[in-house]
């Protein structure tokens, strides 16, 4: 299975599509999502605020997408958020150099390298240009991803769309703090889009230029780093590890990780448990789960410790969670930009300090393509190929269709009657009356619904309905009284399928 048949599939059933498609001139990277792919997405947030937001305890904001410009001077944005590039002066292609670099010597070679350093490898690798093949290259420079917007009639206001969703949070945090009259460690969340001017947009959602995130700032006194609320339910949690020492997976306990430095402390454990618990609810299975330890060059300048939080799919191991302790860096460089006070004082503590701030950055485009590539199904029947995506119902589209047999003889309008009586806003429920039962079956599989209601002629004779289960085509027979009530035990996981 390769990329291309999400792709495929994303855009047949309207789950995901480039923007602006009728126009040849639209840029890249930019992405809109169906109806179908809009509710996945819709899901995933609201199972992310559901699980890391609420049940935390944590406050959740929506901030500007535009940012004035001296936001960005003080975040490092102006300085600092920039790749490296090539151009070949041959075709005039331009390229990361990192990719193209790595693809030359067959493994990884980190972004943070100097021009010069990159110079020097594509002379020693004798690198060519992967669309003209020729080794011509420019010197390498940095391209700025700064998406820059102009603001007033005049246009000398100078700002930018933001490029990742936390910044709005730091602006924020001390009127949050004062408001929500909480004390520390106190989580800000968001989730929103934010807009990289990326070089050379791919893998679909994977890279774009419009990114959606779901954005944790989690703020501390750095002093009690190691007093959490919650760190005794998760201390025997194993977290899978991928370690630098070691370069391979280790599963260690919350508690290992704390007692043997791994990381800097309960908090830290605590979080990265509860990021690896979320996605292994959504459906992730462990095998393919990894926190990938960063060394400090590969690290953000903000960071004093990294964990990638990574999945295996079909495209290698992708990013969905950037786990940064980025210590005070922030808040006081806003603090020094804005000439304003952003330390606090708790009570008890003789002076004032500015919190530290462990984040957890997630991608939900990257997230939910993840979960499409890891739920897709392609299987032969007989002479047919069926496909399939085996999504966890917490983030299905639909939990359950309603499909009369026929639209004649009392069956359309007995589907319609099942079909109000299940729409009550519990769950969503998908109707469909047009074209042949075996169509609409292949329909709702290609989108991950888990279960099809079927009104036959066997309804008008005893009251019954057939439930045909997604994955093994199995079906069983089911009262129209106890329908609702059956979808609700299954909808909660308090009942399987198998026990109906």
């Amino acid at each position: 299975m390769a990329a291309e048949d999400i792709v495929n599939l994303a855009q047949r059933r309207s789950v995901f599509f480039p923007s602006a498609e009728i126009y040849s001139s639209a840029p890249a990277g930019f992405f809109d999502f169906g109806s179908v792919g809009n509710a996945m997405r819709r899901k995933i947030v609201d199972f992310w605020r559901k699980e890391l937001v609420e049940k935390e305890g944590f406050e959740e904001i929506c901030g500007s997408q535009v940012l004035p410009k001296e936001v960005f001077v003080a975040s490092g944005h102006l300085q600092n958020f920039a790749d490296p590039i090539v151009l070949c002066n041959k075709c005039q292609s331009v390229f990361r150099v990192d990719s193209l670099v790595s693809l030359a010597v067959g493994e990884p070679v980190a972004e943070s390298l100097s021009p010069k350093e990159f110079d020097e490898l594509i002379k020693k690798h004798r690198v060519k240009c992967t669309k003209c093949k020729s080794m011509d290259f420019a010197p390498v420079q940095k391209f700025n991803m700064m998406m820059e917007v102009s603001v007033g009639a005049t246009g000398k206001d100078v700002a930018y769309l933001r490029p990742e969703t936390c910044q709005s949070i730091f602006l924020d945090f001390a009127r949050i703090f004062k408001t929500a009259r909480k004390s520390l460690p106190l989580g800000i969340a968001q989730a929103g889009n934010s807009f990289r001017n990326e070089i050379a947009p791919r893998n679909a959602l994977i890279r774009e230029r419009e990114i959606g995130q779901m954005e944790i700032e989690v703020f501390f006194n750095p002093k009690k780093i190691n007093e959490i609320v919650g760190f005794e339910d998760v201390k025997d949690y194993k977290l899978n590890l991928f370690l630098l020492k070691s370069k391979r997976i280790e599963k260690i306990s919350c508690a290992d990780a704390v007692s043997k430095k791994i990381v800097s402390g309960k908090l830290i454990a605590y979080h990265l448990a509860r990021t690896q618990q979320f996605f292994e609810k959504l459906g992730i299975p462990i095998e393919k789960i990894r926190f990938r330890e960063l060394e400090k060059e590969a690290r953000a300048f903000y960071a004093k410790e990294t964990w990638d939080f990574e999945v295996e799919t079909s495209l290698g191991w992708v990013e969905l969670v950037a786990c940064n302790y980025r210590s005070d860096v922030d808040l006081t460089a806003h603090q020094k930009q804005s000439r304003t006070d952003l330390s606090i004082k708790e009570e008890g503590d003789a002076q004032p300090f500015v919190p530290h701030v462990f984040e957890l950055s997630a991608g939900l485009d990257r997230a939910l393509f993840v979960l499409l590539d890891l739920a897709f199904r392609k299987e032969k029947r007989g002479p047919e190929e069926r496909v399939f995506l085996d999504l966890h119902p917490r983030i299905a589209p639909f939990f359950v269709s309603v499909f009369p047999l026929v639209k004649k003889d009392g069956l359309f309008e007995s589907g319609k009657e099942i079909f109000e009586e299940l729409n009550n806003g519990v769950f969503e429920v998908f109707f469909d009356e047009k074209g042949s039962i075996g169509k609409r079956y292949a329909r709702v599989d290609e989108i991950g619904v888990p279960f099809a209601i079927t009104i036959d002629y066997d309804t008008m004779k005893d009251s019954t309905v057939t439930i045909r289960e997604r994955n093994s085509l199995a079906q069983k027979r089911v009262k129209v009284s106890e329908l609702f009530d059956v979808l609700l035990k299954m909808f909660l996981g308090k009942m399987s399928f198998e026990k109906i």
